[in-house]
């Protein structure tokens, strides 16, 4: 079977991958704009499940260039991990709307657009997941930070998106769910909180997030669940 995850070269997102490999029932594509890193990781496994796949998901053509890579593997689509994220950290009334729209791009309609040509290949031969990767920035009720207003208010539609999402593909054998996450020391929440020191490394969300991702669909569908230690 196959897992796909974006943002895959760094961060979460790579810990994830390097989870799924030692994991011989599946395949993983790993989506992201530099795939150097995978490609290392590969040799270094010497492995065959891990394709890396050189994409800008936010790119129309690219995403195509995705969906033949798909095709020609020929295996069920069992999960679909978006991480990939961006993040712009100014005050409200400096944000450009080249800004704007380059974070909703990537936080809000790359997921969009993904889903929709991802879905013939997912809940036919085995049931789907599809896993969002959100923000406690995003999550209704949370603390909210000034400078962060794109970011967290892209990754709350993101979580609106999730629970619609779920209740349409009820009959399509496929799962939604949404993964809030809190302070993890990437370069993310470094752009976001200079200098703060998170309670967790990569690895460690990544450890959730993997075992989620093949079991949280038993037990949830269409629910945005904070993982959070903390939040600056």
């Amino acid at each position: 079977m196959l897992v796909i995850i974006t943002g895959a070269s760094k961060g979460i997102g790579f810990e994830t991958v390097k989870l799924f490999l030692n994991n011989p029932n599946y395949y993983i594509l790993a989506i992201s704009r530099s795939i150097d890193t995978l490609d290392k990781l590969a040799e270094k496994e010497n492995t065959t499940n891990l394709i890396p796949v050189k994409a800008d998901i936010t790119n129309a053509t690219q995403v195509k260039k995705v969906i033949s890579i798909i095709k020609k593997i020929n295996m069920p689509v069992a999960i679909l991990i978006n991480n990939a994220g961006q993040i712009v950290n100014k005050p409200f009334e400096k944000i450009t709307e080249k800004e704007l729209q380059s974070v909703y791009n990537t936080n809000v309609f790359a997921p969009f657009k993904l889903i929709q040509q991802l879905l013939p290949f997912m809940g036919k031969k085995t049931k789907g997941h599809i896993v969002n990767i959100s923000s406690m920035g995003g999550y209704q009720g949370s603390a909210k930070f000034a400078g962060l207003s794109a970011y967290s208010s892209s990754k709350a539609a993101l979580s609106g998106l999730t629970e619609c999402l779920a209740e349409e593909f009820k009959t399509k054998n496929i799962s939604v769910n949404c993964l809030a996450i809190g302070a993890v020391q990437t370069e993310m929440l470094n752009k976001a909180f200079p200098g703060y020191k998170a309670p967790l490394q990569p690895k460690q969300m990544a450890i959730y997030i993997y075992e989620f991702a093949l079991n949280g669909h038993h037990y949830y569908n269409g629910k945005i669940l904070p993982v959070s230690l903390s939040t600056p």
